[in-house]
């Protein structure tokens, strides 16, 4: 039995953090990994997303070229397969330069699946780990219906181990990913269908940013289809038929991708024979400081179901190291105010309350703030997706709680404003901060 002073199961983005974090206080940390260092976030989700969406925007672009004086572009020249390769090709560099840092940094690295002993003891293959901090960072697996033949169609966790882009595809699912891989595909020509169980994709949204994004995917060509509940997926030569609960039937698709959801990866853990408490989602139920029931073992990430993003795993898991290593005893992560992006068509970004949940909150105190008009950008082009901003305040001071956009340069702009929220700045700090003209963010310091 080989003895360490924490021991971190997962080496994706929260586990990562913890363990390089904990190892600068001079911890002796083993970290376990029995997949590709980087989790879902570096192989199957933000990184090789972030570089489709790219590869979409740019799409999009020369579509415009034309309007701005450009020759059109050659029809049909785009090489997925190219894109998949340079895409893997940039996300083993990425691996390689984890796996050099945590051999400079003295984390020792164990390859294989991690499962508890005891509260303090790991088996790792043939070897038996012990530590007084244990942390739980597995991250999640996405969900298949339960319904027959679920199997004809592919999670995205696959998605990108296609050889080519479908031409007609099926999304189920009107969540992040449901909403960006569809979004996607559009630009680059496939023929997307995108059915919701909810009456508008994204339900816990803004109703502003809801309204937008149906219409906006409309616009692309993307069919909505809302209030459907799958029963089954059948095929017939290469077409595949999903089947609704209502009677309906979605025909004529060459891939189904299943966006239904995710759960906590907890596998060979053996949580239920520990003790582990886990919530009724099946995730592990922790406190503000990311203890779980059992003492001295922890979760962070996406297996906690806490605001699963990358960045909320990598800032709980630091901030956890810091408390246990760091002696920072209060360290934690404030889960209010986390801004967060959808990488749509155009991209979603927002923070804080949606309207809705303000008014729930403060009733007749809450007041809106909201602007829609066409990015100059697209003054001189036929296609003229709209933007939309939507501020809300609340109280005689008129403290911003929520700011939503949805428009060209929605991603980017919004870590400024989310700093601002998490300051508590009101809309009179807003409206003193000069303009940046001519921007698309300066309608944000100048509603009326």
């Amino acid at each position: 039995m080989e003895s360490f002073d924490y021991i971190v199961i997962g080496g994706g983005s929260g586990g990562l953090a913890s363990a390089r974090r904990a190892s600068s206080y001079g911890a002796r940390v083993a970290l376990i990994e029995a997949g590709d260092l980087g989790g879902t976030c570096v192989h199957r989700g933000c990184v090789p997303k972030k570089i489709l969406w790219n590869t979409s925007d740019l799409a999009e672009r020369l579509e415009d070229a034309p309007d701005y004086g450009f020759a059109k572009h050659e029809s049909g020249s785009f090489d997925y397969l190219k894109l998949r390769t340079s895409t893997r090709a940039y996300i083993s560099r990425l691996e390689g330069i984890y796996t050099n840092r945590l051999e400079v940094e003295g984390v020792r690295l164990f390859r294989g699946r991690g499962s508890f002993k005891s509260a303090h003891e790991v088996q790792v293959g043939e070897q038996r780990l012990t530590a007084p901090h244990v942390l739980i960072a597995t991250g999640t697996r996405p969900v298949f219906p339960g319904i027959e033949g679920a199997e004809l169609g592919f999670s995205s966790d696959h998605w990108f181990e296609l050889t080519r882009l479908p031409q007609r595809l099926l999304v189920v699912g009107g969540g992040y990913i449901g909403v960006e891989l569809s979004g996607m595909a559009r630009a680059l020509g496939a023929r997307v269908t995108l059915a919701f169980r909810e009456a508008t994709p994204l339900p816990r949204a803004d109703d502003l940013i809801q309204q937008t994004l149906m219409q906006e995917l409309t616009r692309s060509g993307v069919e909505l289809v809302a209030e459907f509940c799958s029963q089954r997926l059948t095929k017939s030569g290469q077409d595949l038929t999903l089947h609704g609960e209502d009677g309906r039937a979605l025909a004529g698709f060459d891939a189904v991708l299943w966006a239904v959801g995710r759960r906590a990866s907890l596998g060979e853990l053996g949580a239920a024979e520990l003790g582990l408490e886990l919530d009724p989602r099946g995730f592990v139920r922790t406190d503000a400081y990311q203890n779980t029931n059992l003492p001295g073992v922890y979760a962070v990430g996406d297996a906690t179901g806490r605001a699963a993003l990358t960045p909320v795993a990598i800032a709980a898991g630091r901030r956890l190291s810091d408390r246990l290593f760091g002696g920072d005893e209060d360290a934690h992560l404030d889960y209010s105010n986390i801004p967060t992006v959808v990488f749509s068509h155009p991209p979603i970004g927002t923070v804080g309350l949606t309207e809705r949940e303000a008014r729930q909150q403060f009733g007749d105190m809450v007041k809106t703030y909201v602007t829609r008009f066409t990015n100059m950008y697209h003054a001189v082009t036929r296609r003229k997706p709209q933007t939309v901003m939507k501020l809300v305040v609340v109280g005689p001071e008129q403290r911003v709680v929520g700011v939503h956009v949805m428009g060209a340069g929605a991603d980017e702009m919004l870590q400024g404003f989310a700093v601002a929220v998490k300051m508590g700045a009101t809309k009179r700090d807003f409206d003193r901060t000069v303009a940046i003209h001519p921007t698309a963010a300066e309608e944000l310091v100048t509603l009326r």
